[in-house]
């Protein structure tokens, strides 16, 4: 692993002069912080954090290699800096160390940080290393969806999901459509909206954009919906070949509806029983 130096991070290109001019201005604690929430933002910035600066590209998951010098600088960082907090809170559940991260979690969410309650909504809805708690997890994610975090927003409307129809299905598409011009979750959560007409008109030319551009990012669900949209042709034109296609994706990213229609293709007749129930397939 490369070693990286706080100092010529800092620098960057500039000279050996003009640096050690920018140091002398400089309380030497304040620079410290400096250097520390740099490489706490290089390793284990959340690219989908708003709390992240323009200039941070991110990374999506923190390479294994770089977790114990994450949890390092984003330690020495998290002090000053609620979103240091939330990236050492990913650094230990990259390193699985459930009981660090949740706590790292609720102290950033308790500053203020969206990502942070959203990271802690998941974990408490799921029981990921924590004991299930959907009623703490919904007030969670509302309070990241209410702030314009737009994955608190699109979990929140798959929470919602799980338990039948939005309570507000007005408020929840207007939620979505904003969130869903940067987030491949809240698109397929609208286009699921726009397809069977909740909480406005039933869309099905828009449903299927939705679900093509969260499909484009390799997001199962919408893979799956393609697969069945271009199947029966709606929304767009009618596509075998295509939808096979969409199913292979979604199902080998795991989704059983998918392997389900593949099944399907595959064995088109259907035994079934007197009273019409299906038993089987059967396959040639």
């Amino acid at each position: 692993m490369v070693r990286r130096s706080g100092a010529v991070l800092i620098a960057g290109g500039l000279g050996i002069g003009l640096f050690a001019l920018a140091v002398a201005s400089l309380d030497s604690s304040a620079l410290a912080q400096s250097a520390d929430l740099v490489l706490c933002d290089r390793l284990a910035a959340d690219p989908t954090d708003p709390d992240k600066p323009a200039d941070v590209k991110g990374t999506p998951d923190i390479a294994a290699s770089d977790v114990a010098t994450a949890i390092k600088f984003c330690k020495l960082a998290a002090g000053a800096s609620r979103r240091a907090l939330y990236q050492l809170g990913r650094a230990y559940a990259a390193n699985r160390q459930w009981p660090e991260a949740i706590g790292a979690y609720r102290k950033a969410a308790d500053k203020g940080s969206t990502a942070a309650m959203v990271e802690l909504g998941v974990m408490l809805a799921t029981g990921s290393g924590v004991p299930r708690d959907e009623a703490q997890a919904r007030k969670l994610l509302e309070r990241a969806a209410d702030a314009g975090n737009a994955r608190g927003v699109a979990n929140l409307m798959a929470l919602s999901n799980n338990a039948g129809a939005p309570s507000d299905p007005v408020k929840a598409r207007a939620l979505l459509s904003k969130a869903a011009e940067t987030n491949a979750e809240a698109q397929y959560q609208l286009g699921l909206m726009l397809a069977d007409g909740i909480g406005g008109p039933q869309d099905d030319v828009g449903a299927r954009a939705l679900f093509e551009r969260a499909a484009a990012q390799n997001h199962a669900g919408a893979l799956e919906r393609m697969g069945t949209f271009a199947k029966s042709g709606r929304g767009g034109p009618q596509d075998s070949s295509a939808s096979k296609a969409y199913y292979e994706k979604a199902a080998a990213l795991g989704n059983e509806d998918a392997k389900a229609a593949l099944k399907r293709a595959e064995c088109p007749w259907v035994i079934a029983d007197k009273r019409g129930k299906v038993v089987s397939n059967l396959c040639f």
